[in-house]
């Protein structure tokens, strides 16, 4: 699904409403929350988040946190966008909500009342579950939502590289700095949905978001999301 992100305009959709697993994509959403206790004041970019054993145990990408350490907000957002690190993920997660599964909740009641009417999350990270879905349509709709709201804080999606103990890492979306206009968002796979992605571009004064889900590879999936907003912008020229 392609959208006018100025408007919300639909200008290329195919299955939009087809349920989908997330994955990656819903640290998103987890992003969002993050970013709205920033803006509240509740929590600050120098806050220290304690790791638990819970968030230490998740399956990789992760950082390699153990339980006991701590990590700070704002060095959550940067391995969280580049190393979409699950371990991260939890934190935030624990330390925002209380438990994994309360903040889970706060997520999907976040999503309905953005009007992602089919978008129901089981975790912050996005590893397997069956009950966690969305839809191309809802993750524009969370994409334009983010966007609007935290300006000051969309810019980390531009993160293209991130160090943490020495070892740097590489942002997943291998769009930024590569395609002209791309400032960023997120890609996302596990086994059930394929490799994901979510994309905003600006060239001029168009602004246009991409969502697209189920790509056998993730350079399948770069060079459609690619074709699709290549597309748009000539058809809208």
């Amino acid at each position: 699904m392609v959208v006018d992100a100025n408007t919300g305009a639909v200008l290329q959709a195919t299955s939009a409403d087809s349920l989908r697993h997330p994955a990656s994509l819903t640290k998103i959403m987890t992003l969002y929350l993050l970013f709205e206790r920033l803006d509240a004041g509740k929590i600050k970019m120098s806050t220290e988040m304690e790791v638990s054993a819970h968030a230490a145990s998740q399956a990789p990408s992760k950082l390699g946190l153990k339980p006991g350490q701590s990590i700070d907000v704002e060095t959550a957002i940067r391995a969280i966008v580049t190393k979409s690190a699950n371990d991260v993920a939890v934190v935030v997660a624990e330390a925002l909500g209380g438990s994994e599964e309360n903040f889970a909740k706060q997520m999907t009641a976040k999503a309905r009342a953005l009007g992602m009417m089919h978008t129901v999350y089981r975790d912050a990270s996005g590893l397997p579950n069956d009950d966690q879905i969305t839809t191309a349509r809802d993750m524009t709709i969370l994409a334009r939502a983010i966007q609007d709201r935290f300006p000051k804080y969309y810019h980390y999606f531009a993160t293209r590289t991130f160090e943490y103990r020495g070892n740097e890492m590489r942002n997943h979306n291998h769009l930024l700095g590569r395609i002209p206009g791309v400032d960023g968002m997120k890609t996302g796979y596990i086994h059930d949905s394929g490799f994901n992605i979510v994309v905003s571009m600006r060239r001029g004064p168009r602004h246009i978001l991409a969502v697209v889900f189920g790509g056998r590879t993730a350079s399948a999936r770069d060079a459609r999301v690619v074709g699709l907003m290549d597309d748009t912008i000539q058809l809208a020229s």
